[in-house]
């Protein structure tokens, strides 16, 4: 371009490439649209004509050599309703002045990387891929109610206050990748609310300075692993994988609906859905991680990953999978809120070394349902999992509830025995529930004691020394035979012979194994304390 203006503008500018020139220099917007939202529509696919086309040089020429502004005027590009034909690239450039562009066309793709700007957005434009590594704002980036045909890039970029990424829909570029945005750091919120991605999400080792929110997304990734996948992810508050409230339509012909509300019952929401795997192993989340109304659709061979997630809330309150695994192994969290339907069932959840201090459930989550949990956790027997439920339970006043998880764990441990241990296994379940059940022990031995007391009133055996023997007394024998310790004076005072003899060491042999089962349970109790 050769410049033929006393302000550098070029030669051979359109009609259209002028009026932008000039509002850029008024710091107005450059308005080329038809006043007709059917033929404003820049993903309808309706022709353009010459009169709304510039081309990307000229938008490059203006950002980055363009003319100073009118006095009292602030030079920014406002571009809304154009076709831009031709590769926009700005690749390593610093851009000072605003950029909005709305409701824009792109005809090749946005190269923007390394690129430094104060404040980008495109709003409801149409972007064949958008090329953003190391990207770099001192404010916002907007991206929300675009079309991206082949993907974005944002590998390593640094936004400075907010991603707005809102409404959205993304498809996949060569690599199946639809948004590649590892290294992301953004300083403030990224906000996601219903984003539609075809293709893989890649936020490894991004880092978010407040909230995440992809309240009410669609990611899908039906042809890879993942459609979300997040290893290392930090976000300083809450991320919002949940629904979103559709409220009432607003007067706002560009924003039909107020779309940031929480769902209310019985209002119309829509749910966050995965349509593929998703890994958030090793995240960290300040304030939470809420999958509230989340929606999970795996192949057999995906997984929710969750490993070794580290948050003071894990709300995981969405759907149970139908397919595919939930693994929360080695997870850290202080509350856990759940339902009991949004677990998956035997064999398809993991929670190997998942810690929680705190259960809050949603709904009836009766310990029975509880206890199933962790049996479709467990299918081979771990004892860490029940002891942990145990101590949540007692830390919360419910002490007949850990017993009970206790006696599960038992349960659970026993079929891995050998026969003879499994045999010792179920009978100190059937008179003591493994000593966890001190009650039953008692009675046992008030049945055992009468059924001896009765036995030996039938029959006065004479004594061992003629001259020196204590006065017989059925009850007491029969009490002295089953009290393996205490010495009551009466064993080993008579003669028994017979029937009577096997009698007695009945009695012997089923006061060691009650005596055995107490001690047992007595020790549980005494390293539980």
């Amino acid at each position: 371009m050769t410049e033929a203006q006393g302000d550098g503008r070029p030669d051979g500018l359109t009609g259209a490439e002028r009026r932008m020139w000039e509002a850029f220099r008024e710091g107005t917007v450059c308005d080329l649209g038809a006043r007709d939202a059917g033929l404003d529509d820049p993903h309808a696919g309706r022709a353009w004509g010459p009169e709304r086309r510039v081309r990307a040089e000229v938008v490059a020429h203006l950002l980055l050599a363009g003319p100073a502004p009118l006095p009292g005027r602030v030079g920014r590009l406002k571009l809304r309703g154009a076709q831009i034909t031709g590769r926009l690239d700005l690749s390593g450039a610093v851009v000072t002045p605003y950029v909005e562009i709305r409701a824009c066309r792109f005809d090749g793709e946005v190269q923007v990387s390394e690129t430094r700007f104060g404040t980008l957005r495109l709003d409801n434009c149409a972007v064949p891929r958008l090329e953003g590594a190391r990207l770099h704002t001192e404010g916002d980036l907007h991206l929300a109610r675009c079309r991206v045909a082949r993907g974005i890039r944002l590998t390593d970029a640094r936004i400075g206050t907010d991603l707005l990424l809102g409404h959205t829909v993304v498809h996949r570029d060569d690599r199946g990748r639809a948004i590649a945005a590892d290294g992301l750091v953004v300083a403030q919120d990224l906000q996601a609310d219903m984003l539609e991605t075809h293709g893989e999400v890649s936020l490894r080792g991004a880092k978010v300075g407040a909230s995440m929110s992809l309240r009410g997304a669609r990611l899908s990734n039906r042809d890879g692993r993942r459609a979300l996948n997040a290893p290392t992810l930090t976000v300083e508050r809450t991320l919002y994988l949940t629904s979103i409230g559709l409220s009432s339509p607003t007067a706002d012909p560009e924003r039909p609906y107020d779309w940031g509300r929480t769902p209310t019952t019985g209002g119309p929401a829509q749910r966050f859905e995965c349509r593929g795997g998703l890994r958030l192993d090793d995240g960290r989340f300040g304030d939470s991680a809420d999958f509230y109304g989340a929606r999970f659709e795996l192949r057999a061979e995906q997984e929710v990953s969750l490993r070794r997630v580290q948050t003071p809330e894990l709300r995981f309150v969405g759907e149970a999978p139908e397919l595919g695994r939930v693994v929360v192994s080695g997870a850290k969290v202080v509350k856990l809120v759940d339902r009991s339907t949004s677990w998956p069932g035997r064999g398809r959840l993991s929670m190997e070394g998942f810690v929680y201090e705190e259960l809050a459930p949603r709904g009836h989550f009766p310990l029975s349902r509880r206890l199933e949990w962790l049996e479709a956790a467990t299918p081979e027997y771990s004892p860490e999992p029940y002891e942990r439920l145990a101590a949540v339970l007692r830390a919360g006043g419910e002490d007949a509830g850990a017993r009970e998880v206790l006696v599960a764990k038992q349960r659970c441990r026993r079929a891995t025995l050998s026969p003879a241990a499994r045999a010792w296994g179920y009978l100190q379940d059937w008179t003591v529930v493994y000593g966890y059940r001190p009650g039953r022990a008692a009675l046992w031995m008030a049945v055992l004691w009468a059924a001896g007391t009765l036995l030996f009133l039938r029959h006065e055996p004479a004594p061992i020394k003629a001259d020196e023997h204590p006065q017989w007394d059925a009850a007491l024998y029969a009490l002295d035979l089953l009290l393996p310790v205490i010495d009551l004076g009466q064993q080993g005072q008579w003669k028994l012979e017979g029937g009577w003899q096997w009698g007695s060491a009945a009695l012997v042999l089923l006061g060691w194994i009650l005596a055995t089962t107490v001690a047992a349970g007595a020790s549980r109790l005494l390293r539980r304390g």
